[in-house]
């Protein structure tokens, strides 16, 4: 067969993110969970707070405050389709924040859909803090942590990760979730278009000017914010390190599930007109000249239906402006804001993907189909490949496939992120490494191997979402210490919090990856474990 080049990672880990999810596309659509954020347990009462813009009334239990739909800009329909974020108007009723509001529209031919598909009036954030008004032991206000969801740039919403978890009085921190606009409406950058780039994460910096605004409201400080994001919403934090216009939004990152360096989640202009030439054609707008008015005349129902879906589509793009470059350039190269950074992996990101013809199917990968499958990967190189990685050394062929493609696509462009940044920055590094995490509800687990800890699943051990199975004793201890380490980090800038093992800090002479496991947490060789020097070897930079 012809040669092939392994490919690069600037588009793998949006293709296959959320792998382990793609099994659930032969069966239904999890049933519709109690409202995000209701308290389900706890008699709740109603909180209210005076924000800048008008009060809001939310709910209160004996462990939370959360205000849920809470506009930060205005609803970008209409006229303001396609333009950056607008004001709210202010109000002077109390605003109903007790559920929330829409999710950002989008395609519903994933599992991580919303159900419905949202609609564009979307751009709400949701707050949750410690019952009181509640300030850190030493008597400061909380540290704010903002959560910017995944899902490929296409799909998710910020309601549905509850936060208690991180908010709860034990770990003390205020926690705010984040639509933006996803898809054709945050991404599409079409010729005729005339309309800036990157209206996602334009909504994103929005989100926390408000959080700037309005901290102080719910007890946090917006001089210590931590933004935050797993696969697309890490590429957005990743994007924010290097915008300008990013600068002085926060004072700490933490990214999950995505690599700055080596993994670029980024478009060029080129790209990014070539995904958005299809989309106008499919649309019925091909034509330069009138695309502009074309696709503003185009119900969101078209826009979603002309759109592209999976897992390709749509990235923020280098537009010179919100993005000067690609940031897996610019943090190469030191080119960003430098804040003490948390990153990190899970130890099983493809184990979805591996498994996914097994659970579909209900037969296992043989031997002989884990050749094939590393021969259509990797080309020429697949003998060095299946000499790496004998499926001998391998409780089963998926999980030899597994590790193959989680190392060469995941965990050799997390270590190449985080050496970039520890040349620079304060920088702490992870491998989310539990043996048996919780899975995907309803959906089965491949049953010839063990999948780990996959692509997001390490989120519910920070969050409560109905997309997964509940936490175990065992889980639910290790949620613990995770969530403890993950406020330390916002409220001090490092991760060794009290009663947890020691996390020293990443550094270039002492590259220091903490496992985080039921059985272990504690210090890892992370690159022999993902064969990092392997990888390296095979395809050196270019």
């Amino acid at each position: 067969m012809p040669s092939k080049k392994p490919k690069p990672n600037t588009k793998r880990p949006h293709a296959l993110a959320l792998a382990a999810a793609l099994a659930a596309l032969t069966t239904p659509l999890i049933a519709a969970a109690p409202a995000a954020g209701t308290p389900s347990s706890q008699q709740a009462s109603t909180a209210g707070v005076m924000t800048a813009e008008g009060p809001v009334q939310g709910t209160a239990t004996a462990a939370v405050r959360t205000f849920q739909g809470i506009p930060y800009a205005a609803p970008p329909t209409g006229e303001r389709r396609w333009r950056e974020p607008q004001p709210v108007h202010p109000w002077t009723t109390p605003l109903d924040a007790r559920t929330p509001r829409s999710a950002c529209a989008q395609p519903t031919d994933q599992p991580i859909s919303i159900p419905g598909g949202g609609s564009e009036d979307c751009l709400y954030l949701n707050v949750t803090t410690p019952a009181e008004q509640a300030t850190t032991p030493a008597g400061q206000p909380l540290p704010v942590i903002v959560w910017i969801h995944g899902g490929s740039f296409t799909y998710g919403d910020g309601a549905t990760y509850r936060a208690a978890r991180l908010a709860s009085a034990r770990q003390g921190a205020m926690v705010v979730t984040v639509n933006y606009r996803l898809g054709a409406f945050g991404f599409l950058t079409a010729p005729g278009l005339r309309a800036p780039a990157n209206l996602g994460l334009r909504d994103q910096q929005a989100a926390l000017r408000w959080v700037q605004r309005n901290a102080r409201a719910f007890g946090g400080d917006p001089r210590n914010v931590t933004v935050m994001g797993q696969s697309g919403g890490g590429y957005s934090v990743c994007a924010h390190l290097v915008s300008p216009s990013s600068r002085g939004l926060f004072s700490k990152a933490i990214v999950h599930s995505a690599g700055c360096v080596g993994g670029d989640g980024s478009f060029t202009p080129a790209q990014a007109q070539a995904s958005g030439r299809a989309v106008a054609q499919a649309a019925g707008c091909a034509d330069p000249r009138t695309a502009d008015a074309c696709l503003r005349r185009r119900s969101t129902a078209d826009l979603i239906e002309a759109s592209a879906t999976g897992h390709d589509g749509y990235r923020p793009v280098v537009d010179g402006e919100i993005l000067p470059e690609a940031p897996s350039r610019a943090i190469a190269a030191g080119r960003f804001t430098r804040v003490p950074v948390l990153h990190g992996s899970t130890h099983d990101e493809m184990s979805g993907l591996a498994g996914l013809d097994e659970t579909m199917t209900g037969i296992p990968l043989t031997a002989d189909g884990y050749t094939q499958k590393v021969i259509d990967e990797f080309g020429e190189h697949a003998p060095a490949v299946l000499a790496e990685y004998p499926v001998t050394d391998y409780p089963a062929p998926g999980a030899a496939l597994s590790a193959v493609l989680t190392d060469s696509a995941w965990s050799t462009p997390a270590l190449d992120t985080q050496r970039a940044l520890a040349r620079h920055t304060p920088t702490y590094a992870y491998d989310f490494a539990e043996s048996d995490a919780p899975y995907f509800r309803g959906i089965p687990r491949p049953t010839s191997f063990c999948p780990g800890t996959g692509h997001m699943t390490d989120l519910p051990y920070l969050f409560d979402n109905d997309l997964f199975e509940p936490l175990t004793p065992t889980q639910a201890a290790l949620s613990d210490t995770v969530t403890a380490y993950w406020t330390h980090f916002a409220r001090t800038g490092q991760t060794s919090a009290p009663a947890t093992p020691p996390w020293p800090r990443f550094t270039p002479h002492h590259p220091y990856v903490q496992r985080l496991s039921s059985a272990h947490t504690g210090p890892t060789d992370f690159a022999a474990d993902h064969h990092y020097t392997f990888w390296k070897t095979l395809t050196p930079a270019e």
